[in-house]
């Protein structure tokens, strides 16, 4: 059985499983079938991880993405067939370039193109190396989202023997893998051209270099070392590492890979890997392309560019659960990654949370919230939303959660901090978000004349409603205002309200807004704006 079991559920879950649609369960069916053709008795999840940087949003995605395929996959067999997730570290790869981050470039330069293993770790002593750092770093991150993996270092594998069978095999077909290679390479590497990386005997560097001979009976190469002398070595034991290329279909036939998800970048490359994992003796797993991320001007994220969003900016202004849905909404489309994209998110989260409650079974296995959260969905008493939030931040002048509280516990009595720890939670990233990121850019206008006459009813109105939490009361009052003053249509009405009131250009349901700000406060707000006091 599974490492980590599924949350209890009621066996009706198993049963509308056979039929969800969400694309886990469409992706989870494609490896139903596939365990059903061979036989195998375990399904195998991998993902791969580059450690020349740190953990970023995108290995969170990875890694969720997959985890949301492996418990529909779990729910469609019953939980009768035993799944691992392998999350994969490349650190024999070589060091190309130094990260803009380490204390000290010069330093690192003398270990460029040395495997990530060899480099010394450029921060601390803790670690033996760089990659060993950065490893430990990516475990870290995953264990604190709490994933069930298990973690795998290329150099273990490599210098274990682990891949030695595989690599052997690599050697005997080593033409095979040269038609699948070449064909997709120019002139220039063609001529260069080795899936075999052997690592220098003299400087322990990964070295791009061509094959003299390939002595598939004892499995060694013969190149041209960094002194020119022609030197063997065997492709076992963590003498060689494989050309990134051929080191995918290479690692999913050693390690019997049933699904691997990775992004567009890697789709015209993914029949290579496939044929390679054939050629040695693999059949090539269940894939899903992901489509990847653009920042707010549309344009391609780049960890170079730092134009996107950091895992660490994301979960300052909110929960890991909001970035779980906005990575599980979809995936094969190309979304913005940018601050704004958040309150919403936020907001949408919670808005399927609340729905999941009255749900039967099968709307349940459809709802975002059941995958993010993996079947163990929990029930928040939330009853505002993250951009009401915002505004009453914005409307209290609040700089920390303390001033919010006082309006909270006024509309929902008896609720504390420590009574309500989400509603505290959501409140601070409100305070941190609003700060941030809306107060520099709010604009204030004034209103226009008809604009000042439906304020002032509204003002004058309102009166009557004094100490009111009725946010749909409240709501009718706005409504039969905006009405009443002839706004056609009426988000003319509402609009007018969020720039004069708020600075924004849409915001809350404003009846709530007024129940959880208060009516006396409200009345306050719309005097200090109608006496243009807002726009300075």
């Amino acid at each position: 059985m599974s490492s980590a079991p599924l949350p209890v559920l009621d066996p009706a879950f198993f049963d509308a499983a056979q039929t969800a649609r969400a694309w886990p369960f469409e992706e989870a069916r494609k490896l139903v079938k596939r365990l059903e053709k061979s036989g195998k008795q375990e399904a195998l999840f991998e993902t791969g991880y580059g450690p020349s940087g740190l953990p970023h949003i995108g290995t969170f995605g990875e890694v969720a993405r997959t985890t949301m395929v492996r418990t529909a996959f779990r729910l469609l067999t019953r939980d009768q067939i035993p799944t691992r997730l392998i999350c994969f570290s490349d650190d024999l790869d070589g060091m190309r370039k130094i990260p803009e981050n380490v204390p000290s470039k010069e330093a690192m330069e003398p270990h460029l193109q040395k495997p990530l293993t060899s480099v010394p770790d450029p921060w601390t002593n803790e670690y033996p190396s760089f990659g060993d750092h950065n490893n430990a770093m990516l475990r870290g991150f995953l264990d604190t989202f709490g994933f069930d993996y298990e973690f795998i270092s290329a150099t273990d594998y490599y210098k274990s023997g682990k891949f030695d069978a595989v690599l052997m095999r690599a050697a005997e077909r080593y033409d095979d893998i040269m038609k699948v290679m070449l064909p997709s390479l120019g002139a220039e590497r063609q001529a260069t051209y080795s899936p075999f990386l052997p690592i220098s005997p003299i400087s322990g560097r990964v070295l791009y270099v061509p094959m003299k001979e390939v002595n598939a009976k004892d499995g060694t190469i013969t190149f041209a070392d960094e002194d020119g002398r022609d030197t063997t070595v065997p492709v076992t034991g963590g003498h060689v590492k494989m050309q990134w290329k051929p080191d995918f279909g290479m690692r999913w036939a050693a390690l019997g890979v049933d699904f691997e998800m990775f992004g567009k970048d890697h789709q015209t490359n993914a029949p290579i890997y496939d044929k390679i994992c054939e050629i040695l003796g693999g059949k090539a797993p269940e894939h899903y392309v992901y489509e990847l991320f653009l920042d707010s001007e549309g344009q391609k994220i780049s960890k170079s560019k730092g134009n996107g969003l950091t895992i660490d900016e994301w979960l300052t202004y909110a929960g890991n659960e909001s970035l779980g849905l906005y990575m599980f909404q979809k995936p094969r489309t190309a979304k913005r990654l940018h601050f704004d994209v958040i309150p919403r998110a936020v907001d949408e989260y919670y808005s399927f949370i609340e729905a999941y409650q009255t749900q039967d079974v099968a709307a349940r296995l459809e709802n975002p919230v059941f995958h993010v959260h993996y079947g163990a969905v929990p029930n928040p008493d939330m009853p505002f939303s993250f951009a009401l939030l915002l505004n009453l931040v914005a409307t209290a002048n609040a700089e920390d959660t303390k001033v919010l509280w006082g309006f909270i516990s006024r509309y929902f009595k008896g609720a504390t901090a420590q009574t309500h720890p989400e509603i505290d939670r959501l409140a601070g990233y409100a305070v941190r978000y609003f700060n941030d990121k809306v107060k520099p850019a709010k604009v204030y206008r004034a209103a226009t004349e008809k604009e000042r006459f439906a304020l002032q009813d509204l003002h004058d109105q309102l009166a009557d409603y004094e100490g009111s939490t009725d946010g749909k009361a409240l709501q009718d009052v706005v409504y039969a205002i905006g009405n009443g003053h002839g706004f056609v249509p009426l988000r003319e009405w509402f609009q007018a309200i969020y720039q004069v009131l708020l600075g924004e250009d849409q915001g809350p349901r404003f009846g709530s807004f007024i129940a959880l700000f208060g009516v006396a406060e409200t009345r306050k707000l719309i005097a200090t704006a109608l006496a243009g006091k807002l726009l300075s």
